[in-house]
């Protein structure tokens, strides 16, 4: 996926859950934003690579694209440096919803996620989509609705949705 739909899926994942937990909406979006961008330290060209060029290449060179920053060992280890020294849930618990966004956003691409790293194994989501392709579109699409959705019901908007 690319840096927009991470950043729209960050905030859409973390606005919900501001919504249904009563975390302070607007500092879960920011750091929902921020946190989808920081798996893809790993990659060199991405929109936080691009910031931090001698982490991304040092990263990049060590383990890889989509494997340890992409994994289960690296959302626990930030899990437990956020909550451990970030003193504001909306904020540790909206980056990591942001982080866990860009997990599931990428495990639904043609090449999916090392999830389990160390271990080889490549997990995919049974529906999947080229990135940069229209299917990504619908993706970014479907997510910046189910944002202004939770926007206005977090702002007391009612909106009547028949089928």
């Amino acid at each position: 996926m690319t840096g927009k739909t991470h950043i729209m899926g960050g905030i859409a994942a973390s606005t919900a859950v501001a919504y249904y937990y009563g975390f302070d909406p607007v500092t879960m979006a920011a750091a929902g934003s921020v946190g989808a961008l920081i798996p893809d330290l790993c990659h060199t060209k991405s929109k936080i690579g691009r910031k931090f060029p001698l982490l991304s290449t040092l990263i990049s060179s060590v383990f890889g694209h989509r494997t340890f920053t992409h994994s289960l060992l690296f959302l626990l280890i930030i899990y437990f440096l956020a909550t451990t020294y970030i003193p504001n849930d909306s904020l540790s618990i909206g980056l990591l919803v942001g982080m866990a966004s860009h997990l599931i956003l990428d495990a639904g691409t043609v090449n999916g996620i090392k999830f389990l790293f160390p271990a080889s194994i490549k997990v995919r989501l049974p529906f999947y989509v080229k990135t940069g392709s229209t299917g990504e579109q619908v993706v970014l699409a479907a997510l910046t609705i189910v944002t202004c959705y939770y926007i206005a019901v977090i702002c007391g908007i009612t909106i009547p949705i028949q089928f």
